[in-house]
């Protein structure tokens, strides 16, 4: 076969993986009662959950042999094609650690107020109600506005933290994402249109820390996917089999190939880990992301608001990812917009205005 076509049938044949587990991408434990399925970490190492790690480590090795021979060329291009230069890069940049505030903000804030933490399932008992609860609406304000953002995020680390003890470590690790968002704003702050620029601009991190922020936001995004597809699905096929009971989201009968819900859910489980593994490596973003989000959206209309306000911060993550790349001439651009005078007035204020 010439290389070419080939190219195009491996591509079609990866997509297709991809988008097989998206229909179930709704998170079970967020709409059915997992307390009477608790996870079997001891499936992991056994069959048929092993037998699904395997596919999705070989299958994630094949693809990274792809984007190296590819030399990092995603399949889908960026903003350059349509004329983005490195300066419009660099002022759309600027903007980034505004657009992802606004998505972590609203989550935390609404979910503060309804006494959760992180997550639709995680109800804070007692008193917690009120300290994690308040400590996730000042934070989420911290992050709307841009007024002590560095200070908020130390202090959505340490609720993060508390919530190991308060609702477990798993359910934290299922917001690991939470972590990229700390990581993120300590690293590359609120950005130029924030009130720490206007007012603290002593605060305002350094170029070198700049340059980890997307990196580690992308990391924890698809740590906590791949978490969330051994939790719901690997190591926990009881829960995937009561939520497709309640909510009957296996669709291979309507593309005339069914698939028994037991099958359909290790299938489901193996690409969630696939697309969790393409993330954290940075293979081919923007294929990926893409892909996801089709389907993701379907079942907003049967999960409404709950699943949007839940989703929000990953929809801003992949948004992001679908234009920024770790190349150092993006890298650049991002510094630049990120701190832009920032840097200037920095190093005034280390040398005393000399």
């Amino acid at each position: 076969m010439p290389r070419s076509p080939f190219i195009r049938v491996l591509a079609l044949g990866i997509g297709v993986v991809l988008v097989c587990p998206v229909a179930v991408r709704a998170h079970e434990k967020w709409f059915h009662d997992a307390t009477l399925y608790p996870t079997d970490w001891g499936a992991v190492v056994r069959f048929p959950a092993i037998l699904a790690e395997a596919v999705a480590l070989a299958t994630t090795a094949v693809v990274w042999l792809w984007w190296r021979a590819r030399r990092g060329r995603d399949l889908i291009p960026g903003p350059e094609i349509l004329g983005a230069t490195e300066a419009d890069r660099s002022r759309f940049y600027a903007v980034v650690p505004l657009i992802l505030g606004l998505h972590i903000a609203l989550p935390l804030i609404v979910l503060g107020i309804k006494g959760v933490l992180f997550s639709p399932n995680n109800v804070l008992p007692g008193h917690w109600l009120y300290w994690l609860g308040t400590a996730q609406i000042g934070v989420g304000l911290c992050f709307l506005y841009g007024g002590m953002t560095r200070l908020g995020a130390i202090v959505l680390g340490a609720a993060w933290l508390l919530g190991v003890g308060v609702v477990g470590l798993e359910s934290m690790l299922e917001n690991l994402h939470i972590l990229g968002f700390v990581a993120f704003f300590w690293l590359a702050g609120r950005g130029p249109y924030a009130i720490d620029r206007l007012l603290f601009p002593a605060l305002e991190p350094s170029p070198v820390l700049a340059r980890w922020a997307m990196v580690s936001l992308r990391v924890a995004t698809g740590g906590a996917l791949a978490v969330v597809a051994f939790t719901e699905k690997l190591a926990n096929p009881a829960l995937a089999r009561a939520f497709l009971q309640t909510h009957p989201l296996n669709f291979t009968p309507w593309l005339g190939i069914p698939m028994p819900d037991d099958l359909f859910i290790l299938c489901a489980g193996t690409t969630e880990l696939i697309i969790a593994l393409c993330l954290v490596l940075g293979l081919f973003p923007r294929f990926v992301i893409l892909t996801t989000w089709l389907f993701i959206n379907m079942t907003l209309t049967i999960f409404n608001w709950v699943e949007l306000v839940g989703h929000l911060p990953l929809y801003g993550v992949m948004g992001i990812l679908l234009v920024w790349t770790p190349r150092e001439e993006d890298q650049r651009a991002w510094v630049s917009g990120v701190l832009g005078e920032a840097m200037g007035r920095r190093q005034e204020l280390h040398t005393g205005g000399r």
